[in-house]
């Protein structure tokens, strides 16, 4: 039975959390947002928690220790589980750097998809959209993932996004058809 018609039959609905995960500049925000755009064109019921806002808001206590960062995605996951538990789709764009971390999320949430934003440390660097690789690389950020603190790639992904060689677009859409495949399930 489809989503449509387990609302139709009074059914209920179960949310999904989308995980984007990737270095900083790898697309993550950037995908998630055409994504968005494309359930919201269905009527659906989507929530974006972007990394850099949740820092700013619910984790502004936290630094950038392996501690500090587990326990940001914890708190997202928790978020995120609550939103999905209400029939929500949940967009998570965050670097989410430990395998460890990710797999808890997923633990957590239950209905998970976990999209590997794949752009090399060089791409990313190239991007630098908010000048953090630069500042890493002369001292005045440190602990920064990809440079001085590690980066744990997924090993098999749901979905894997190559965004030194895709388009935004061709990414989300790669995104957009597994969301429809989960949720028709």
């Amino acid at each position: 039975m489809g989503r449509e018609q387990a609302i139709a039959h009074g059914k209920p609905r179960a949310g999904l959390t989308v995980w984007f995960t990737g270095l900083s500049g790898a697309g993550k925000t950037t995908i998630c947002r055409y994504v968005q755009m494309e359930l919201a064109a269905r009527d659906m019921a989507v929530e974006v928690l972007d990394g850099d806002v949740v820092r700013t808001h619910l984790c502004k206590d936290l630094g950038y220790s392996e501690a500090d960062r587990k326990e940001n995605i914890r708190r997202i996951a928790h978020v995120a589980k609550m939103l999905t538990h209400h029939g929500k789709i949940v967009l998570v764009a965050a670097i989410s750097p430990y395998r460890s971390g990710r797999d808890e999320a997923r633990s957590i949430i239950g209905n998970f998809i976990e999209v590997y934003v794949n752009a090399s440390l060089a791409v990313c660097e190239q991007r630098d959209p908010k000048g953090l690789y630069h500042k890493a690389r002369i001292g005045m950020i440190h602990g920064f993932t990809g440079i001085d603190d590690p980066y744990e790639a997924p090993l098999s992904p749901d979905v894997e996004c190559f965004t030194g060689d895709e388009t935004p677009q061709e990414s989300a859409a790669k995104v957009f058809a597994s969301v429809m495949a989960f949720l028709s399930r």
